[in-house]
């Protein structure tokens, strides 16, 4: 029997970031990979960090995660100066990178972090290219769940 793979949205997620989704229509996701110090791992376990007001800043050729607040823990270190809000870098190949640098030029493009989750002992951090959405975008969207959750109440009575 073949082991099914666990998709990276439903186990090992540490935090996702539900306000990018509302204000932005994804086109494209990618995977990155995080540098972080020890501290900070210690807090992702915990579950402390934020990712709402967080965005990707394209910069000389590398990706860095920008806003994300990650609180360090009471037990932390105290040899270590805990900068919760630092830029961190992102992990992706050239290609990856090519291919952000030339959507960003594009009017209306930005890249915004989605997520961070667990892949085995590493952290990963799943970006999206985004183009912001328009008031009657996102009021179109409200509509549409809420006729999606009318039609699942009136298929599960009937």
């Amino acid at each position: 029997m073949a082991k099914k793979k666990k998709s990276p949205s439903n186990s090992g997620t540490i935090v996702l970031n539900k306000r990018a989704r509302f204000d932005y229509s994804i086109e494209e996701k990618y995977e990155a990979g995080l540098v972080l110090t020890g501290w900070e791992v210690k807090s992702l376990r915990a579950s402390k960090v934020q990712l709402t007001d967080s965005y990707v800043l394209l910069k000389d050729g590398e990706a860095w995660l920008i806003g994300v607040h990650i609180t360090p823990l009471q037990t932390a270190s105290t040899h270590v100066v805990a900068e919760p809000d630092r830029a961190r870098k992102l992990l992706l190949n050239k290609r990856e990178l090519a291919k952000l640098f030339a959507a960003r030029e594009q009017k209306g493009y930005t890249c915004v972090a989605l997520a961070l989750y667990w892949k085995g002992s590493r952290v990963k951090c799943e970006i999206g290219l985004a183009k912001g959405k328009k008031q009657h975008d996102k009021r179109a969207d409200e509509k549409s769940r809420d006729w999606g959750r009318q039609k699942q109440r009136i298929m599960g009575r009937g």
